[in-house]
């Protein structure tokens, strides 16, 4: 094969999922192939056809793939096709909690649901909504490229326990310390 062949095995082809997968991957010009029949449920479960599927190895290739774009539509981005799925909350849960130090310096790290960590700080901030009919937090952490973690319920109940006021403009208010930056978590009452 010389340089100039893009088969099998060439640099031109030999791309892949994750790179596929990167940041702009929806703009790279591969062949939208419509819906999916994809669904990931609010507790993290990923269905296809409306089955979920039980094997996560075949989760965590999935979500390598997964990429979510400015609109808001999450696609899965093969080096040949995407295609998109629907995500009910957030395509990832946060489901345990490491802490290491103490105050300010304090870094929170996560383990999400295909056992990727991520460390709470600027470049992954934790953000909480209220339902406004229900006043329930829904609280999450950014993974990765527009992609979010919703925090389960227990992990959250863990924040909470470490949360303290707020200094400054932010009295009044709990949160969080992590990598220096503080995150809110809600009203003191």
């Amino acid at each position: 094969m010389n340089s100039g062949d893009s088969g099998p095995g060439s640099p031109e082809t030999n791309i892949g999922f994750s790179e596929a997968a990167g940041e702009g991957a929806q703009d790279m010009g591969f062949p939208t192939c419509g819906d999916f029949d994809f669904r990931i449920a609010r507790d993290g479960t990923w269905y296809y056809r409306a089955s979920p599927i039980r094997r996560k190895p075949l989760v965590k290739l999935f979500s390598s793939v997964l990429t979510r774009d400015d609109e808001g539509v999450y696609w899965l981005v093969t080096p040949v096709e995407r295609g998109r799925i629907a995500v009910d909350d957030a395509p990832f849960t946060a489901v345990e909690l490491d802490v290491i130090g103490a105050g300010d310096d304090r870094v929170l790290r996560f383990r999400n649901n295909v056992d990727d960590w991520i460390e709470a700080g600027p470049e992954h901030p934790i953000r909480v909504e209220v339902a406004p009919e229900t006043g329930e937090p829904s609280p999450y952490i950014l993974v990765r490229d527009r992609l979010e973690a919703l925090i389960v319920r227990s992990v959250f109940y863990q924040l909470v326990d470490l949360a303290v006021e707020g200094r400054g403009g932010d009295r009044g208010q709990l949160g969080v310390w992590s990598k220096g930056r503080f995150f809110l978590l809600g009203q003191m009452t």
